[in-house]
């Protein structure tokens, strides 16, 4: 069967990798430490996708912009003592050796900073599987298309041969902005209400799901 996506791009954290709730305690914990007050994990985990700036100015709104740095740097040290309990989903490798099989080149579109991507990728050892990839501290975050745009530059790819998979509704938005085709899954962070109040082809439940859907359908 024709391809009908050139460029499949994923997202990271609760797409490939099972870090959702990793990064959801590390928020809280972050925003007690410098507020005095946890978050709850719905606030918590809505954020996730987003730049890690944004991310926190919308979890901790009560802070003024000096603080921000200071609830990064506490993101950044309760994460670094998860990150390591963390893997890639059951089946992720599996579905990457079939997209690269196909002829697909994939890419990464994450929230995550260059070098959270960088350490994660070597961390779960993926030299190879992907062709590209951006963050949102080299390029805009979620919803902002700029990082799809990008991608579609480097590959001359159309937004039209272009499929974006994510977790969130940041996701999907920042596919429908760029003019992308987009794929929900909600075994991330956004329940299947989030992400079907937003443009997808589909959403799916698993990776065994979302892996029967793209070999039919990508």
């Amino acid at each position: 069967m024709a391809k009908q996506f050139d460029l499949i791009a994923f997202d990271w954290d609760g797409t490939l990798w099972d870090s959702t709730a990793a990064i959801t305690r590390s928020i809280q914990a972050a925003v007690f430490d410098v507020t005095g007050e946890r978050p709850t994990q719905e606030r918590a985990s809505y954020v996730i996708g987003l730049g890690l700036k944004h991310a926190l100015m919308h979890v901790a709104p009560q802070l003024n912009e000096s603080q921000y740095p200071e609830l990064g740097e506490r993101y950044r040290h309760h994460f670094g003592r998860e990150m390591f309990k963390v893997q890639l989903f059951d089946g992720i490798l599996n579905l990457l050796d079939a997209l690269h099989q196909n002829g697909h080149q994939l890419a990464v579109a994450t929230g995550k900073s260059r070098a959270g991507l960088n350490e994660a990728l070597q961390a779960v050892e993926l030299k190879g599987k992907f062709h590209g990839s951006r963050t949102a501290d080299e390029t805009r975050g979620k919803p902002d298309p700029l990082m799809l745009h990008e991608l579609m530059e480097e590959f001359d790819v159309q937004p039209s041969r272009t499929l974006m998979i994510g977790d969130t509704s940041h996701d999907l938005r920042m596919a429908s902005n760029a003019g992308c085709a987009a794929l929900g899954v909600t075994y991330g962070a956004h329940d299947r209400s989030l992400l079907a109040a937003e443009q997808s082809l589909a959403v799916v439940g698993s990776v065994q799901e979302l892996q029967a859907w793209l070999l039919d359908n990508a």
